[in-house]
């Protein structure tokens, strides 16, 4: 499992970051490695335990998940033949692969509409969805201001302010605590995700939900960038979206002796806070979440 082995490494070191970017190399270092078994028992080992090591990396990527899941229902079992059992891992991993390349470039067309001449537009963290939205707005000959935070502890927030400064797009980054403060100069906040609950709520990186509170207190509405494929299924069944913590070390490397440290990734926004959804169907409430999802990805929640 060389492929698998290097790209989980690879989303625990933060070397990978994005859900979008998470699930596609998790799909394809499955993909590969499946294609390089010798033979189907091996390939069906690999399967099994390659979408464990996987989906242990992150504990909060129900992208990725999703995608690990529908090759996984799609190639267990008996085949007839190795061969027919190989066409079948690429036939199963590309539709994954459309599935996220069609829902990316919709919900960016969509995202960009909403971005209009003149306006200032506040984001948090990095989303490479919303990177490409707001270049895409940018592109069509709309000028714009964009405020973003920093993203501590790891910085997120300087993979956005490259891209966006080398797009030509007027930047000024501040630094988180200070989101409350600058509220009064935007026209709408606009984020991505990491998971979406049956609820309606969403998981994106920690601070999000501040974000989202202090807009609210300014009236100002609050858009989620995020496709369906997002979704998280067991929070159908009353379970939570898990919040995935990270190493302390982020946060401070040498500590005094007795300090306690979280340092939780992400946290919950709540339904309430947010304007609307940007997916692949369009705008939607956070209410019809699940509808949506049954109409696009019913497999999902099989």
């Amino acid at each position: 499992m060389d492929k698998i082995d290097e790209t989980a490494r690879r989303i625990k070191k933060l070397e990978i970051q994005g859900a979008t970017s998470i699930a596609v190399r998790a799909v394809e270092s499955l993909r590969d490695d499946l294609l390089a078994a010798d033979s189907q028992s091996t390939a069906q080992r690999v399967l099994a335990e390659g979408v464990k090591k996987l989906v242990e990396t992150r504990e909060t990527e129900p992208m990725m998940r999703n995608g690990l899941r529908y090759l996984q229902k799609n190639l267990s079992g008996k085949w007839t033949s190795f061969e027919k059992f190989s066409a079948q891992v690429e036939k199963a991993s590309s539709e994954v692969l459309e599935f996220y390349d069609k829902a990316r470039k919709n919900i960016v067309k969509i995202g960009s509409r909403r971005v209009g001449d003149g306006d200032t537009v506040f984001t948090h963290c990095h989303s490479s969805a919303v990177t490409e939205t707001l270049i895409r707005a940018h592109e069509s000959g709309k000028r714009f201001r964009v405020i973003q935070t920093e993203t501590r502890p790891r910085y997120q927030g300087r993979i956005t302010a490259y891209k966006l400064v080398e797009a030509g797009i007027d930047t000024t980054m501040i630094v988180d605590s200070a989101a409350r403060h600058f509220m009064k100069e935007i026209d709408f906040v606009l984020v991505g995700s990491d998971a979406v609950t049956s609820e309606g709520n969403v998981i994106n990186k920690i601070g999000t939900s501040q974000v989202a509170l202090a807009a609210q207190e300014a009236r100002i509405p609050f858009y989620v960038l995020s496709t369906l494929l997002k979704f998280d299924p067991v929070t159908i069944h009353g379970e939570f979206e898990a919040i995935e913590e990270r190493n302390a070390d982020e946060i401070w490397g040498t500590p005094p002796e007795g300090l306690k440290i979280r340092n939780p990734a992400f946290d919950v926004t709540r339904r309430d806070y947010i304007h609307g959804i940007i997916t692949e169907e369009g705008i939607i409430s956070p209410h019809s979440i699940l509808e949506a999802v049954q109409r696009h990805y019913p497999w999902i929640l099989v």
